[in-house]
């Protein structure tokens, strides 16, 4: 059986109405008829369709304001206004309010059917194209900057974990970003309007930690001299991220595997057992596996917070997204002092994805800050670039000549080909024109070519994804074996 898409017929004169629906009646439509605004609002609310054919001239309103309804409320329903009164005043506020079709009476089959055709259409392309944005292809997501593969595996573990109350445990070198990732956790899960309280289980001394935790009664120890609530009552209801866990020391650690396993403990001096809803996040930038087999850390603690891993990639095997971090960066610095950068030259761009970043992200934003603050300019060059940046200029190797890096604002650095590219995408006489993919083809595969088969430094270069070339070539590949 073929699915029917859901079609609401607005209209007040009746044998309009049944003739319309005879227009529809062998296509897969199902379609509801109602004769007023009033009624059209209220099935709007109940079950929205997938289109509204929308009577511009009701008896008890303007349909006017049932489209601006469906537009404010952002109900996910494709409007074609139908109207008897052409006016193109009235079809570009439509339009503006968000209509896609416009109609006038009157109108044959053919027209209604085309039109429907292509409105649903374009609908299925728009939620298509939305899912992939927000799903697959994301270029930031809740304080990331990035489309690398290894982070848009990072968003969807994310996603799925967010929701859950399951712990999840977080590991990467130091200046990935665990934190961020902690935080876009609670961000993301039922708990979003709850706190989230941090703790570094490494900064804090060894004998104040339990009481960090857990709280403490005045009189507890020397300098308890109040009560005090620790992260564990601050946190309820929310999410606590315990940072550097396996710095922790193991007779807390025993203490802590008890708090979570039944969900209640006890101040430090108190003797009241107290009972709080958490959700546990931490992470470490060791390796778990080499603490357990050494003994500094509990082999049952682990594997009760290990629940959900999430390993948060080193910059250097993101190498698509240093660019795209440092233009965002970069944007964000100058703002803030008032400097008037607006992008980095090509050799900057080279010396940036040549260099390895031993302090991944937090490294970057030192370098980018340092460049901000110290120097003046448009167009960061070579010469404002700190140590051991400066050290690679001389030595990083050059760009194709062919290939000259301009900025298209902050955020999109694209590509500019050679003599023997833009002769053949730019002919001197109209019989060597040739169709757009074609030529869209021969700029990307050269991209590719001079970035010596680097997919991702190619799609940086040409302000696209990497998937988007994936994507490309998966087409064309199938276009050749067709």
């Amino acid at each position: 059986m073929v699915d029917q898409s859901r079609v609401l017929l607005v209209e007040d004169t009746v044998p309009l109405a049944r003739t319309y629906e005879a227009y529809l009646e062998d296509e897969p439509y199902d379609v509801t008829h109602v004769e007023t605004g009033k009624e059209a609002l209220a099935f709007l609310a109940d079950n929205p369709p997938d289109v509204v054919l929308l009577d511009l001239m009701l008896p008890d309103m303007d349909g006017l304001s049932i489209l601006e309804h469906i537009s404010t409320e952002k109900i996910p329903s494709a409007v074609v206004v139908v109207t008897a009164n052409a006016s193109l005043n009235t079809a570009i506020e439509a339009m503006r309010l968000g209509a896609l079709d416009f109609m006038v009476k009157p109108f044959t089959a053919d027209r209604l059917k085309v039109t429907l055709k292509n409105v649903l259409e374009r609908q299925q392309l728009t939620q298509i194209v939305e899912t992939y944005r927000n799903d697959i292809d994301r270029q930031e997501y809740q304080g990331f900057i990035g489309s690398s593969l290894a982070m848009q595996r990072v968003y969807r573990i994310i996603d799925s974990a967010a929701g859950s109350k399951a712990t999840v445990f977080i590991t990467g070198e130091s200046g990935t970003g665990k934190e961020v990732c902690a935080e876009a956790i609670h961000r993301q899960s039922p708990r979003g309007d709850k706190a989230i309280v941090a703790l570094n289980c490494g900064a804090i001394p060894k004998d104040l930690m339990e009481s960090e935790i857990f709280g403490h009664v005045k009189g507890a120890f020397t300098g308890a001299v109040s009560d005090r609530d620790g992260a564990a009552t601050r946190a309820a209801g929310g999410t606590l991220f315990l940072d550097e866990i396996c710095e922790m020391d193991l007779n807390l650690q025993t203490k802590l595997l008890r708090f979570i396993q039944t969900g209640t403990f006890q101040k430090v001096g108190g003797s009241k057992l107290e009972d709080v809803d958490i959700r546990f996040v931490c992470a470490t930038n060791k390796d778990p596996m080499v603490e357990v087999a050494e003994g500094r850390f509990r082999e049952d603690l682990f594997y009760r917070l290990h629940v959900i891993p999430i390993h948060m990639p080193a910059l250097k095997e993101r190498d698509e997204d240093v660019l795209a971090i440092a233009d965002k960066l970069l944007a964000d610095y100058a703002s803030e002092e008032g400097k008037p950068f607006k992008g980095f030259d090509a050799k900057v761009r080279a010396v940036f994805r040549a260099y390895p970043w031993p302090g991944n992200v937090r490294q970057l934003q030192n370098v980018v800050r340092n460049i901000v603050v110290l120097n003046d300019g448009e167009l960061v060059d070579s010469s404002m670039l700190p140590a051991p940046l400066d050290q690679l200029v001389d030595n990083v190797k050059p760009l194709p000549a062919s290939l000259t890096a301009i900025t298209h604002g902050a955020h999109h650095p694209v590509i500019s080909m050679g003599e023997h590219v833009t002769s053949s995408l730019m002919p001197a006489r109209k019989e060597d024109l040739r169709p757009l993919d074609e030529m869209e083809r021969q700029i990307i595969e050269y991209a590719i070519e001079l970035c010596d088969g680097n997919v991702p430094q190619a799609a940086s270069r040409l302000g696209i994804s990497a998937s988007t070339i994936y994507r490309k070539r998966q087409n064309w590949e199938e276009k050749l074996d067709a």
